[in-house]
């Protein structure tokens, strides 16, 4: 974990390899994705604006590697570079948008679309087919039980060409252009 809601921002992280989740974490101890952090992005993008706190949690989905720096010096290298600021001015307009895509989906989707959505960008993130997840993790994302992640796989393994390439460690994807229409028409 990068860093928890409430946290002081003490560090910005920009991945090049491996995957972040930015998750909502309920009082129940529930959580649920929110936003997912590849290659290009940048956690903790709203020091260089100023922010001190986090407003989520920041879990590595994906292990890789990624540059960082203080949140200090990105927030003073904002203030001093205008090209800066307004990139990460647009950076954050791209994240808020990747998160009310988020919630959209997951309230107006069925199960099986928002798996379809969630496995396409994430294998956005990785360099291969295997994205290694277990099916527990998936559920926590998607905000359901595992054995539910379990039942849409299977129903859409055809579609979805996802199948388990070892019992707990990891889910082969491969894209397809069924799969695509899938997930950007919602599941219908």
């Amino acid at each position: 974990m990068l860093h928890d809601v409430g946290e002081e921002i003490e560090h910005v992280y920009f991945p090049h390899t491996g995957m972040v989740s930015m998750v909502a974490v309920m009082q129940s101890g529930a959580t649920v994705e929110t936003a997912t952090i590849g290659r290009g992005g940048v956690i903790g993008a709203s020091a260089a604006l100023g922010a001190r706190w986090t407003f989520g949690r920041a879990v590595v989905q994906l292990p890789g590697s990624a540059a960082w720096l203080s949140a200090a010096q990105f927030h003073a290298a904002a203030n001093e570079c205008p090209a800066i600021r307004d990139l990460i001015v647009r950076y954050n307009d791209l994240l808020l948008a990747q998160v009310q895509q988020s919630v959209a989906c997951n309230a107006l989707h069925a199960l099986e679309a928002r798996l379809c959505r969630w496995l396409l960008q994430t294998h956005d993130c990785v360099d291969g087919d295997a994205i290694p997840l277990t099916q527990e993790f998936l559920g926590q994302m998607l905000g359901v039980r595992r054995t539910t992640v379990t039942i849409a796989r299977r129903s859409k393994r055809s579609l979805v060409n996802a199948t388990p390439s070892s019992a707990t460690t990891s889910i082969k994807c491969f894209r397809s252009p069924a799969l695509n229409k899938f997930a950007l028409a919602g599941g219908t």
